[in-house]
């Protein structure tokens, strides 16, 4: 990479000039009228009347005051999207907390009990420090999307929804089959982060590694991103973990119903002196997992076993340092379900000879197991916010076919092995100088060794690529490959006036792998407050993203010559990163005292786009790249809350086009090459209109909910040319608390999904990189309990 110093010098400086320096809030371009309500109590249940309340925003700047009413109650108005601390004091009682998540579902609610006065308390120590690690990161110029506990609790399936299924109701997200999702016209793409830190990719497969359960509150950062965000861009999942300080909890959840679904899980918390633990466990069994080929509601051959846990551990070294350990697994196996009325293509030496072999009664299996760990040491000190972390990760995916029984229809049975091991480090730092500047720096380092193993049969073949045997022979084409990935970031947030905040900075990366390749990557984002009730935002992202090295497919093309997994085309040019250039321009829009509107427009140009596609019969994807890509899309948002009322509408609209196949040639016949060589083509996951929506209601203590996903249909056909049907799926939900002496809130729960039985497809079988056909779910009648267990659970202030 050509360098110019003295370039890098000016640049710095017109950066970063010379002035005074300091830390503000990030600013989400959200509506600003939301509310912060809450009820504060004594340790036996009692309001507390004239209690002192303060809501504070990051750094510790007190955003209002107020004082609780004779009932306890309290409220703070025009209150910012974002996550703030409330903290209660009054003489003679100790000084609270509670965290508020100011999101898109309008106003938050919080309960404090005070106990009697002491001297500041562990949990106040780590309400602080939770404080002080959301001040590292920002999101200036982003958009995004929150969801809280209680958002996760409203929802249909309660926090037994897969974490896919939640985004879903994110604007700008599309569904796949395998639960696979497209955020804003990118194929995957997606950064998971645990408090901050990135976890490592993995081999992945479709299957979901993490939970909402364990989540206090995440969200959905997309668009022009700060230049803290790299490699993984088109969307950040960014969750912040619950903690035995915050959530004390000892819960046993148990859900089932139709297809053979039971799941039973256990939820502990809670804290001792200055240590902390959080732990969730779970198992889950289902006749249904990998959305089938026949639009049936069982398939056949499709059952799964899935085990997670995840672990957070916490000690206080000092009042401004937390040591924090991490880690969780998931380990899923299903059958992948089995095609009806597929015809005979090839003969296999005594199991066709005489009479076609049912493709229904194929049985192939896959596995996918996940480990992850994560160390962070965080604090604080006076002006200075940092986090250290180390991370490690191990996942392997497993294909084993039925002896060789689906070379009877593809001419090749692979067994595939594909597993990856990264480990390595963060490191991020806000440093605030004044009200008006903040400096925020990090690097990342990770080392990743992957190996990908096939072994396939196949069949011999003459030149025309005619069977010449009826027994198979096994080709072997392994591979192993190590990538290392190096970033740096320096960026500075400066507010010249009150209503108007401007984060730039610069982002440098490189990556070892297959070849050597790096990119100097500027960002920049404004958002201005143009009236009480309307924040406007714009920002300018360059994005370098390379392939995930687990995934490249790197078959040799002369290993397969004169068989009949024999490929049309002998290129195979070498994958290269996807470079881009990405706009950004919202506005979002309070109307009267509980509507808020959002509307967002994108646009990405690209080098080598890169695209993903399942182009064998394992699930397991691999990337390739087209010269040149365009996104473009808008989005809008509307969120509305009245007394017990709630709700919520997103809308989509996107396109996303690759022109020019450059690599991995050799999986595209030659009138597709030929094709897309000319001409813009739709990407597979594109989809045109996308929209989701829910609402939930409490009446006496039941909880009605409601949500519902539709959308245009995913490509089709030759080159992409075509697209499904339109589809629509709206889930049910209901939910009450029963109290029970000695034990608490026994909560019950019904959920209906896809309560009106809409067969629909979301693929089709046919497009680039599409194997076969998958049907979403049909209508499931599903029932769950959570019981408290007597385990000396106290009483938490938390976000209700």
């Amino acid at each position: 990479m050509r360098r110019h110093p003295g370039f890098l010098i000016l640049l710095g400086a017109a950066l970063f000039p010379p002035v005074p320096l300091s830390v503000h809030a990030a600013e989400t371009p959200a509506a600003v009228t939301r509310r912060v309500t809450g009820t504060v109590k004594d340790s036996a249940g009692h309001p507390v009347a004239e209690a002192h309340l303060r809501l504070e925003g990051p750094g510790g700047r007190v955003v209002a005051r107020t004082q609780s009413d004779p009932n306890g109650h309290f409220a703070f108005v025009g209150v910012p999207p974002g996550v703030y601390t409330v903290v209660a004091s009054k003489s003679e009682l100790q000084v609270t907390t509670a965290e508020a998540v100011v999101a898109e579902g309008g106003d938050t609610g919080v309960v404090l009990t005070m106990e009697s006065a002491a001297p500041e308390d562990i949990l106040v120590v780590a309400k602080r420090l939770e404080r002080a690690r959301n001040d590292v990161y920002t999101t200036t110029g982003a958009s995004t999307y929150s969801f809280s506990e209680q958002n996760v609790e409203q929802l249909p399936r309660g926090e037994n929804t897969p974490l896919n299924d939640v985004i879903l109701q994110a604007p700008g997200v599309a569904q796949d089959s395998f639960g696979q999702l497209h955020v804003r016209g990118d194929h995957a793409n997606l950064q998971y982060r645990l408090d901050g830190i990135p976890l490592p990719e993995g081999v992945n497969g479709f299957a979901q590694v993490l939970t909402p359960r364990f989540a206090n509150h995440f969200s959905l950062i997309t668009g022009a991103l700060p230049a803290e965000y790299g490699l993984r861009t088109a969307g950040v999942i960014d969750i912040r973990t619950k903690n035995g300080f915050t959530d004390s909890v000892a819960d046993l959840d148990l859900y089932g119903g139709q297809r053979g679904t039971f799941s039973p899980t256990l939820e502990l918390g809670g804290s001792q002196g200055k240590f902390s633990y959080y732990g969730t466990s779970s198992y889950y069994r289902s006749n249904r997992f990998i959305e089938p080929p026949t639009p049936g509601p069982t398939p056949d051959g499709g059952d799964t076993q899935q085990g997670r846990t995840f672990m957070d551990l916490s000690y206080l070294l000092d009042p401004d340092t937390r040591l924090t350990f991490l880690t969780g697994e998931s380990v899923v196996d299903f059958g992948l379900p089995a095609s009806r009325g597929v015809a005979n293509a090839f003969k296999l030496q005594g199991v066709n000879d005489t009479a076609p072999f049912p493709s229904i009664d194929v049985r192939d299996r896959q596995r996918e197991e996940n480990y992850y760990n994560v160390l962070a040491l965080q604090g604080t000190k006076s002006k200075l916010d940092y986090q250290l972390a180390g991370f490690s990760r191990y996942s392997k995916l497993t294909f084993s076919p039925e002896d060789n029984l689906d070379s009877i229809f593809n001419g090749v049975t692979s067994d595939v092995v594909r597993s990856s091991f990264a480990n390595g480090g963060q490191v991020d730092a806000a440093y605030h100088l004044t009200d008006q500047h903040t400096i925020r720096a990090g690097g990342y380092f990770q080392g990743n060794a992957a190996s990908i193993k096939n072994r396939a049969s196949v069949f011999p073949a003459d030149a025309m690529g005619s069977q010449t045997s009826t027994v198979p022979f096994r080709v072997v084409d392994n591979t192993r490959v190590t990538e290392l990935e190096y970033g740096t970031y320096v960026q500075h947030e400066w507010r010249p006036v009150k209503k108007l905040t401007l984060n730039y900075g610069l982002r440098l990366e490189q990556v070892k792998s297959f070849t050597t390749t790096a990119q100097l990557s500027p960002r920049a984002a404004v958002t201005y407050q143009l009236f009480p009730v309307t924040l406007v935002h714009a920002g300018y992202s360059r994005y370098f993203t390379p392939p995930p090295p687990e995934l490249i497919s790197t078959t040799s093309i002369a290993k397969f010559a004169h068989t009949t997994n024999a490929v049309s085309s002998n290129a195979n040019t070498t994958i290269s990163p996807d470079r881009s250039h990405y706009f950004d321009v919202g506005v979002t829009q309070g109307v009267l005292s509980h509507l808020n509107l959002g509307l967002d427009g994108y646009y990405k140009t690209s080098r080598h786009i890169l695209d993903e596609g399942q182009f064998g019969q394992a699930l397991v994807i691999s990337p390739f790249n087209y010269k040149k890509g365009q996104v473009f899309g808008v989005e809008g948002t509307a969120t509305w809350t009245l007394e017990q009322f709630a709700g919520y509408l997103n809308f989509g609209y996107s396109k996303a086009l690759g022109k020019e196949v450059a690599s991995a040639q050799f999986n595209f016949a030659p009138d597709e090459l030929a094709f897309i060589s000319r001409h813009f083509i739709h990407l597979d996951h594109d989809q045109t209109y996308t929209a989701s929506g829910g609402v939930a209601y409490t009446y006496r203590g039941y909880q009605l909910s409601a949500t519902t996903v539709a959308g245009s249909g995913l490509r089709r056909g030759f080159v992409n040319s075509e697209h499904l049907p339109y589809y629509i799926q709206t889930d049910l939900g209901l939910e009450k608390g029963i109290p029970i002496p000695h034990l608490g809130d026994v909560r019950l729960r019904a959920a209906i999904v896809n309560v009106a039985d809409n067969t629909y497809l979301i693929r089709d079988g046919t497009g680039i990189g599409v194997q076969s056909a998958q049907f979403g779910p049909r209508r499931g009648f599903f029932f769950g309990v959570t019981i408290p267990l007597p385990l000396g659970k106290v009483p938490k202030p938390s976000t209700s």
